[in-house]
């Protein structure tokens, strides 16, 4: 069986990757022999929330590894300890829920190989310059680390999304409008034109900034929070990519990602924000529509959700000023992490898939999904 994965080091990255020293706010990977780093408030936390018990926390583990090597004995995948534990935690250690999101975590690759062929950080510093997404220093009271994307920042282009695909785009720290507008550079910025690069770029650097921040186990224990502000965005010059860009974003991120989403709070959001949540707002679940939160220019209203303790002085917080270069350097300093884990052979190659692990936008119908796009952006212009 060895043979089948001698392409891909098993093992997790070393602890001590080159430049970590420079990045103590943020934990480091775990070591290659899974030890628990979990305080015990957290263990409780996971027993409660996500049915993790601790003395059979390795046993899941293995329990999981003979599965995919029993059903899936040509993925080429990791087998490590702290890996297989991502996917059981974000499942609720659910053997079936949790091989099927790892299923789907490969497949997401092999649907999208703009995104995914040698996606490592060097790939994507023109885009990290810009500072289009940071991780702020401190975590909110939950420990939760907070994803902070700021579209409006930056000249990108206006990116629509399908009735079904709108509030999973944001919950999945894709931003809902993407807008073709110019701003004040960031300290870490510099002047950027919409045909400068493809707008999968983008997809790349919020990719390879979830892969790192479900490193740590408290983030997979906690979750993260998204801090998105629009300041700057409006319906000039918009462009429209199409609806099938957007499904296949949601369909990898949110089906084929092992991380939670427990908030997402948006500021300075247009006009038009305001129409196309009170069109989708009905049709969430209770427990998803308060999730969301519109603050509006408000920062009190932002500062009830997040204290101003962990924010920045741009969001009226005492962190200090927001540094949109210190998560660029943590993501360019675990380059040969990203080597190891993306820039391998097809994982895939060897495994079918049913025709209903397709992700949307790779079967057929396409034609009903247009005609329901252009519906859709009828009323969001109507409400802007």
């Amino acid at each position: 069986m060895a043979d089948q994965h001698e392409s891909i080091d098993l093992m997790s990255p070393p602890a001590d990757p080159p430049g970590s020293a420079g990045h103590s706010w943020f934990p480091g990977p775990p070591p290659p022999i899974y030890s628990c780093t979990l305080t015990p408030e957290l263990v409780a936390k996971a027993r409660e929330e996500l049915q993790e018990k601790p003395e059979w926390r390795l046993r899941d583990v293995q329990a999981l590894r003979d599965m995919i090597l029993k059903e899936q004995p040509n993925l080429r995948t990791r087998l490590d300890d702290s890996f297989l534990l991502r996917f059981l935690r974000a499942r609720k250690f659910d053997y079936d829920r949790a091989l099927q999101l790892l299923l789907n975590y490969h497949a997401g690759r092999k649907a999208w190989p703009e995104v995914f062929k040698d996606l490592k950080p060097s790939t994507v510093k023109h885009v990290l310059d810009l500072g289009f997404l940071t991780v702020l220093p401190h975590p909110d009271p939950n420990g939760r680390f907070i994803l902070c994307l700021r579209p409006g920042r930056r000249c990108l282009l206006l990116f629509y999304k399908t009735f079904s695909a709108l509030y999973n785009l944001i919950l999945l720290a894709v931003s809902l409008l993407l807008m073709h507008t110019c701003s004040s550079p960031s300290p870490c910025a510099g002047k950027w034109k919409p045909n400068d690069y493809p707008f999968v770029d983008n997809v790349r650097a919020i990719y390879l900034t979830l892969e790192k921040l479900i490193q740590p186990e408290v983030t997979q224990v906690n979750g993260i929070v998204i801090l998105a502000d629009y300041t700057g965005v409006g319906m000039s010059q918009a462009s429209n990519p199409g609806p099938f860009l957007a499904k296949k974003v949601v369909s990898i991120l949110q089906d084929g990602f092992p991380i939670r989403i427990k908030a997402v709070n948006i500021i300075n959001e247009p006009r038009i924000f305001k129409g196309i949540f009170a069109i989708i707002k009905p049709f969430l679940k209770e427990k998803m529509a308060e999730r969301y939160v519109l603050h509006g220019s408000d920062p009190r209203s932002l500062h009830r959700h997040i204290p101003r303790s962990v924010l920045p002085q741009e969001y009226g917080g005492t962190a200090g000023q927001l540094d949109m270069c210190a998560w660029s350097r943590l993501l360019l300093d675990s380059e040969e992490e990203f080597i190891v884990e993306f820039c391998q052979p097809d994982p895939l190659e060897g495994v079918v898939f049913p025709d209903s692990m397709l992700f949307d936008g790779e079967q057929a119908g396409g034609g009903q999904d247009e005609d329901t796009f252009r519906g859709l952006r009828s009323q969001l212009y109507y409400c802007y």
